[in-house]
């Protein structure tokens, strides 16, 4: 995992800004960045999404997109990072929605499946499917973990 703190460093190094687009870890991967002291001048700002309107009203995810592919989809993570960039003044955004467990689980779509997107301006938006195993403590970890990873990747 990415140590949140070298995280800030490099990206302040870059003169770089992020922002988060979080679902199913409910803010953990912001937390982990704002829990370093100084973290302002890298972290600009975090959006906790849970809801599907949440994910329409602050990120502009299109409620018709979310009706064809459901809110843990390629297409929404996708949405929610670019929808982060473009709603912030942040460099990069990275987007995490999945299903953390232990319901919530259709054909198709299994505890422990979450997706991610990194935005980043001026570059193609990656998306990433992870599946995770583990209660849900486990897979939300694990998702902060890989979403801070992703973010590392960014620069």
């Amino acid at each position: 995992m990415s140590d949140p703190a070298a995280l800030l460093e490099r990206y302040r190094r870059a003169g770089r800004r992020l922002a988060t687009a979080e679902s199913c870890t409910g803010g953990m991967v912001a937390a982990a960045l704002t829990d370093i002291a100084g973290s302002s001048d890298v972290v600009e700002r975090g959006f906790v999404t849970y809801s599907n309107e949440a994910k329409q009203e602050l990120l502009g995810v299109p409620a018709d997109m979310l009706a064809k592919h459901g809110a843990v989809s390629l297409q929404v993570a996708r949405a929610m990072a670019e929808g982060a960039l473009a709603r912030s003044h942040a460099d990069v955004a990275v987007s995490v929605t999945g299903i953390a467990g232990p319901g919530g689980a259709t054909p198709g779509k299994p505890v422990g499946l979450v997706y991610f997107g990194l935005a980043r301006r001026g570059a193609e938006t990656r998306v990433e499917r992870h599946n995770f195993s583990g209660d849900r403590g486990t897979v939300r970890r694990s998702a902060m973990e890989t979403a801070l990873d992703l973010l590392g990747e960014a620069l």
